[in-house]
């Protein structure tokens, strides 16, 4: 049987995250798998979340998250 996926629930969770937050899953790959998953909404609006809203990577977060 396949999971239902509560879409604005999924968006709210993503609202809460703070910029740092969204880098280092990003960056590292560690946001759920939905998020990330392109074939999905959810994968476009965590980008524009962080890339749009936040602005993306700056270059005191990058250093402060590492590799």
């Amino acid at each position: 049987m396949e999971q239902q996926i509560d879409i604005e629930r999924e968006k709210q969770k993503i609202d809460a995250l703070s910029h740092i937050e969204m880098c280092k899953m990003w960056r590292f790959g560690t946001s759920p798998a939905i998020w990330r998953d392109n074939t999905t909404e959810l994968a476009a609006y965590f980008r524009d979340r962080l890339f749009v809203h936040y602005g993306g990577f700056t270059p005191e977060i990058s250093k402060s998250i590492g590799w």
